[in-house]
């Protein structure tokens, strides 16, 4: 067998408690510790990428137990590419909250931070729904140490808020496996495919009803909406460049729709036939709505790109809902660039608030504020879809996708206006903080003050490191622009291998499905 495919798991499994037993003193060697996993986290994901490139799709049973009785990693395209994209975030902002001074406002955030690479790598390699559960609470758990991180009482209501509502989803995801086990008497993802296809028609009424519930567990992670509620206060008050790394976590539910929803559930199996399309596509295009009047209406800058992360959902759903090979591969595409863009301006968001507090309105002039603007715009016209990075390609790809839905017209309209709301909102707020700072002497009335603004001496420890982790996520969506072409190819040859589920199916249960 493989051991490369485990390898993103064990890595972080085995780094996260050697940094709490044994360099819980030493700050210094958790940084360096810390850093050397996420670079070797990233030598491994391009090693398996390569591996997967060529569409074989690989099999690691743990305990040699073979599927379905025991528990299978499974490596193809799809995951492969997720582990890729989770490595490549987690290096900017390791480098961003050493940096920043963020790793020592609190205790452990070194070991978390592991801990969570641990749960989403898990989550996108795993072959078993259970085990997909599994990795799902290694998630919630590492997510709300680093919530909560740097303390504060707001920090802690928000962290509360965010378990409350993802344990209402985990005790969903328990409902909806215990029901699909009780129809398949199987939790493996093959495996259930094979059986949701035997099923006869007369028969599948709880399958449909388990089916739904896994659905709505995965839209809570994606935070579609009306189950979005979690995600604007949680981000806002999170240390932001834990927000940065969270922009990967909404993408675990969207990778698991795609998933479950071409493997088990996908357009060919009759009874499940329209599930997605006609339950997820209403949510995602409201969604987007809902989003882009969060980004307009917002008065914080955190907050105002938690409803940038939902409308970005929105845009991505829209296109998996869509369920073809051509809307699959744009939603592709469009997941590197959403979860780059979104944690760099959650981090540009982060040099803000530590030199002027959060409030969109005008102040004095901040420390680096042509630079800091700078980024800022880039970061705006990425998530806004404008061109020339790689967001404006992305939504085209979603446009071109749609034209042959019957709704079409609703669609273009809802990601257009959209779009055009995301600027309005993205530019009013560039405007009050870096532009109006400038050209107005700053008059505060009563009540302008923002309470959460920071002492400005001495904004990070080690600003240019901070700077430069920044560039990073900006050379990626750079390099995502530039070789649009490739990766448009390897999200097309993705979506043709997961609407070709038999290729996964025969590689996990070798000939005995």
């Amino acid at each position: 067998m493989n051991h490369w495919i485990v390898a993103p798991i064990v890595l972080p499994a085995i780094l996260a408690p050697f940094i709490i037993m044994v360099l819980r003193y030493h700050l210094d060697l958790q940084r360096i510790f810390s850093v050397a996993g996420v670079v070797g986290l990233l030598g491994i994901a391009l090693t398996i990428t390569a591996q997967a490139a060529g569409g074989d799709i690989q099999v690691y049973e743990l305990g040699d137990w073979p599927a379905p009785f025991g528990i299978v990693m499974v490596l193809d395209r799809l995951s492969a590419m997720m582990v890729l994209l989770t490595a490549i975030l987690a290096l900017p902002i390791v480098l961003y909250a050493i940096a920043s001074g963020w790793d020592d406002r609190g205790k452990h955030f070194h070991a978390l931070f592991h801990f969570q690479l641990m749960g989403v790598c898990g989550a996108f390699l795993t072959g078993d729904a259970f085990n997909l559960f599994v990795f799902f609470e290694v998630l919630l758990i590492a997510s709300y140490g680093l919530m909560t991180h740097g303390g504060g009482s707001v920090r802690l209501k928000a962290g509360v808020q965010y378990v409350a509502y993802n344990l209402i989803g985990s005790t969903l995801f328990l409902f909806a496996l215990g029901t699909l086990y009780a129809v398949t008497g199987t939790l493996n993802m093959a495996d259930m495919a094979v059986r949701v296809a035997e099923l006869p028609a007369d028969d599948t009424a709880l399958l449909r009803v388990g089916a739904v519930l896994l659905l709505l567990v995965f839209c809570i992670k994606a935070a579609v909406l009306p189950l979005h509620f979690w995600l604007p206060a949680s981000y806002a008050n999170a240390p932001l460049p834990v927000a940065a790394l969270f922009a990967i976590m909404t993408k675990v539910g969207a990778y698991s729709i795609l998933r479950m929803y071409t493997l088990g559930f996908g357009p060919e199996v009759e009874v499940t036939q329209g599930l997605v399309g006609a339950w997820l596509q209403p949510a995602a295009l409201v969604t987007l709505a809902v989003g882009a009047i969060g980004i307009l209406g917002s008065q914080h800058i955190a907050r105002m790109v938690a409803f940038c992360a939902i409308a970005s959902m929105g845009t991505l759903l829209i296109a998996i809902s869509l369920f073809t090979e051509t809307a699959t591969a744009a939603a592709l595409y469009y997941i590197y660039h959403s979860t780059l863009a979104t944690a760099l301006l959650f981090l540009v968001a982060d040099l803000v608030m530590e030199r002027r507090g959060g409030k969109i309105s005008p102040t004095p002039p901040m420390p680096q504020s042509g630079l800091i603007s700078a980024l800022f715009f880039v970061g705006a016209i990425a998530l806004a879809g404008m061109p020339p990075l790689s967001g404006f390609i992305g939504k085209l790809l979603v446009l071109d996708a749609a034209r042959d839905a019957p709704d079409v017209f609703v669609v273009w309209a809802v990601i257009l206006i959209g779009s055009f709301v995301t600027i309005v909102g993205l530019a009013r707020a560039g405007t009050l903080i870096f532009w109006k700072s400038h050209a107005a002497e700053y008059n505060p009335t009563p009540g302008d003050e923002d309470e959460e603004t920071p002492t400005l001496a001495a904004p990070e420890p080690n600003p240019g490191l901070a700077f430069t982790a920044i560039f990073g996520a900006v050379l990626g969506l750079v390099m995502l622009t530039l070789f649009a072409g490739p990766a448009l190819n390897y999200a097309g040859k993705t979506a043709e291998q997961l609407f070709t589920p038999e290729d996964y199916i025969s590689a996990v249960l070798g000939g005995e499905e």
